[in-house]
């Protein structure tokens, strides 16, 4: 079974707790962006989280090519084996941020989540959706993909259902209880998952895609607008050392929690400070532009799009001014302009 009984609230894990719910109690007001740039920034976010976490498992693809190779999914050969998990996370991520509430945490769920995970890989096409059939110790790798160690020694594959199994009682008697705050419930199940590592592969990249889900039904919301696997890629060594200073304990008398704790509440501050700096930008921006640039993005979002004859007749601007506000809108990515000459018109970017 699953010992929480030495899981203690420090001074550092409440403060910590506090300013991530602060900020979750706070998004509907920093959400108030338009939607266009909204969806911009968790665009953003996708590529910075399918690239990091399939880079952080060994992956050699970076944001650019991961953003390449997404915008020709349909008609790309996914030749390399990262390609192909590049294409099941982006799958898997896309599901989980658009159906969340309807997915519980349930053995069968997570089987499916990790048969979509690798749906693309031809290597684990006999393991997808199954648990190991053998061990699966845990590896470090540097930047080239190289492994560099064992992390630790996971579960048996005999143990495998067993211990899945306590981890889902535990998990829904805790989520029910509310025994602990919902962060900690998150935390202690991944490090838990990633210990057993019930998986042959991809155990990495659907504990992160698990806590995503945990995290928006935990009424995090903001969750999707910032990667938190960019986060742990930039802190992978202290990400490592965490997970094995806890992980070595677990199956122990006295669990340490601690170390990852410490880690995954670090990692949820740092992605929340991201999102307030980029949402900050993104407000400026917008406060810096000339009333007339804001009326033109008015119209646009009640109309879908805009001419210069639409604000001439609207607002009485002069065809110069508004040539020179729709190219000021283009440049900084708020409007696309479409057509030539007289069938010139723009749209949100």
């Amino acid at each position: 079974m699953i010992n929480t009984e030495t899981l203690k609230i420090t001074l550092e894990l409440l403060t910590l707790i506090a300013e991530v719910d602060e900020f979750k109690g706070a998004w509907r007001a920093l959400g108030t962006l338009a939607p266009e740039r909204l969806k911009a920034l968790r665009n953003v976010a996708t590529i910075e989280s399918i690239g990091s976490s399939t880079r952080i498992e060994g992956s050699q693809l970076s944001d650019r090519e991961v953003e390449k190779l997404l915008s020709n999914l349909e008609i790309a050969r996914l030749g390399s084996r990262d390609e192909q998990e590049v294409a099941g996370y982006a799958e898997v991520m896309d599901t989980i941020i658009h159906v969340w509430q309807d997915i519980p945490i349930t053995e069968n769920y997570i089987k499916q989540l990790h048969r979509d995970l690798l749906k693309y890989s031809g290597k684990d096409e006999r393991h997808r959706g199954a648990y190991k059939t053998v061990r699966n110790d845990v590896g470090a790798f540097d930047d080239q993909g190289n492994m560099i160690g064992v992390v630790f020694q996971t579960a048996s594959p005999f143990d495998t259902p067993r211990r899945m199994e306590e981890l889902i009682a535990w998990f829904d008697e805790a989520w029910e209880t509310k025994h602990f705050h919902p962060l900690l419930i998150i935390a202690v199940f991944v490090v838990v998952f990633l210990e057993i590592h019930p998986f042959q592969d991809g155990n990495g990249r659907l504990s992160r895609v698990l806590t995503t889900l945990l995290l928006l039904k935990a009424g995090y919301a903001y969750v999707p607008y910032s990667s938190l696997e960019s986060v742990i890629e930039n802190s992978k060594e202290g990400y490592y050392l965490a997970l094995r200073q806890t992980q070595g304990t677990i199956r122990g008398d006295a669990p340490d929690w601690q170390p990852w704790l410490g880690f995954f509440m670090r990692a949820l501050q740092q992605q929340k400070r991201g999102l307030e700096v980029k949402v900050e930008r993104e407000k400026n921006a917008l406060m810096e532009l000339p009333e007339l640039a804001i009326k033109i993005l008015d119209y646009v979002r009640d109309h879908g799009r805009v001419t210069t004859r639409d604000m001439v007749r609207e607002e009485g601007a002069s065809p110069n001014t508004l040539k020179a506000t729709f190219k000021t809108l283009v440049d900084r990515g708020l409007l696309v302009r479409y057509g030539a000459g007289r069938s010139t018109w723009y749209g949100l970017n």
